[in-house]
């Protein structure tokens, strides 16, 4: 069920960002070798969710590094260049500690098959046991954005077409974040890190995460940058939620991989229907220019509000899964500095959101509306955008059929 869960988004996120980005692709050279990079990253990623071992997933897991890096340097100006190398070396960097892990579990004898609640699940393991799934958690995490190995992100959303942005923000993350589900909970075994340091340090780098990614969005000046930053934060949030071990936080944690993915992707197609549209890629520059394209300001709107968690919409639920999770877990001090972290990044994602709308619609007094230019899309742009803006409300109306799934989920491996 965790790979149909994971294959249905990559599908539907790449169709959505695929027809969205026909219209933002005219505008650049080389599209046609995008899409045929952007085809086989799709194919790949399908691959990596229905892979059945640990050995399979990590070949495809190198392989979709390998495939996405040109979305990344597409326009091969020099700065593409150097952050598709970043975005390489910090990604090979990641799969090689996932391969060490992978070989101490390997001279220990153990089946590598993902089984729900683990393979292996020792009350008492050894230090290099624990030192294997740990090195597992860092190398998958690299590819979600966890601190300390997070800085490919910022460098490589500002430089690569907004519709690789977007795939590599709502999607890509998640395969980290996937590499982290099928090492703890399908091949290690919760039981097996419960209560040790490595569960201990889990915690502590992604609450550390959520904070600085927050906060180096606050303070980004780049809209294109500052929503990558805001990914570093908000694929933590799915992190934090995975390492308290508890079910309620799992199924928030899951949630979240949904609602956080048709957010980001709409968020970055609408800046990449802003830079399109009117070359503007600085957030001071954004003043007015909800009057010149109101759906895709609104669609943007709609989606900060979700992301931020204001109810009734989808993250709202999950944020509230993820903190109800954490309380329940019982974890000395860090069951409780999770939910607080929780609540200031969500006061800093309204900061660093909600004034870009606000001044996009309210522009002030000094605004010279006499030169009110309609710079909004095509449908082809607004249509993805809509309809994952609209999914993303919905969801939090009515979340019962993913809780059940997820439920379920978590029923299996915890």
């Amino acid at each position: 069920m965790l790979s149909k869960i994971f294959s249905v988004l990559i599908a539907f996120v790449w169709l959505m960002v695929g027809i969205a980005s026909f219209e933002y692709m005219a505008h650049e050279k080389n599209e046609q070798r995008f899409y045929c990079f952007y085809l086989v990253v799709g194919g790949v990623l399908s691959a990596l969710a229905f892979s059945g071992n640990l050995l399979t997933m990590y070949v495809f897991y190198e392989m979709m590094t390998l495939t996405s890096m040109p979305l990344v340097m597409h326009n091969l100006s020099h700065e593409a260049i150097m952050a598709g190398l970043k975005y390489l070396f910090y990604s090979v960097a990641g799969a090689f500690m996932v391969l060490f892990g992978f070989f101490l579990f390997n001279a220990e004898g153990r089946v590598l098959y993902f089984a729900p609640g683990g393979i292996i699940n020792e009350p008492n393991p050894s230090g290099i046991m624990l030192f294997a799934v740990f090195l597992m958690i860092i190398g998958f995490g690299t590819k979600a954005g966890m601190f300390p190995m997070h800085g490919w992100l910022p460098t490589a959303h500002p430089v690569a077409p907004a519709p690789a942005s977007a795939v590599l923000s709502g999607v890509i993350t998640k395969a980290g974040v996937l590499g982290i589900i099928r090492s703890v909970y399908y091949v290690a075994g919760p039981d097996m890190i419960k209560g040790t340091w490595v569960q201990y340090t889990w915690i502590i780098l992604s609450i550390l995460t959520i904070f600085m990614g927050s906060m180096m969005a606050y303070k980004e000046k780049v809209l294109k940058k500052r929503l990558a930053y805001s990914t570093v934060s908000q694929v933590s949030y799915i992190l934090f939620g995975l390492s308290v071990m508890q079910p309620i936080a799992f199924v928030g944690a899951l949630m979240h991989v949904i609602f956080h993915s048709l957010v980001k992707n709409t968020l970055f197609v609408s800046a990449g229907a802003i830079i399109c549209k009117t070359g503007k890629t600085k957030v001071r520059q954004l003043v007015g220019i909800g009057k010149e394209m109101p759906v895709t300001m609104w669609c943007f709107t709609l989606v900060s509000l979700t992301l931020i968690g204001i109810p009734p919409t989808s993250a709202f639920v999950s944020k509230w899964y993820l903190i109800s999770g954490a309380l329940d877990s019982g974890i000395p001090g860090l069951s409780w500095v999770g939910p607080v972290v929780l609540l200031i990044s969500a006061l800093l994602t309204a900061g660093y959101l909600l004034t870009i709308s606000i001044k996009a619609f309210f522009p002030g007094e000094d605004y010279d509306y006499t030169k009110l230019v309609n710079h909004e899309p095509t449908w082809r742009m607004l249509l993805p955008m809509v309809v994952m803006t609209a999914l993303a409300v919905i969801l939090g109306i009515w979340p019962s059929g993913l809780m059940k799934i997820f439920a379920d989920i978590a029923a299996s491996v915890l």
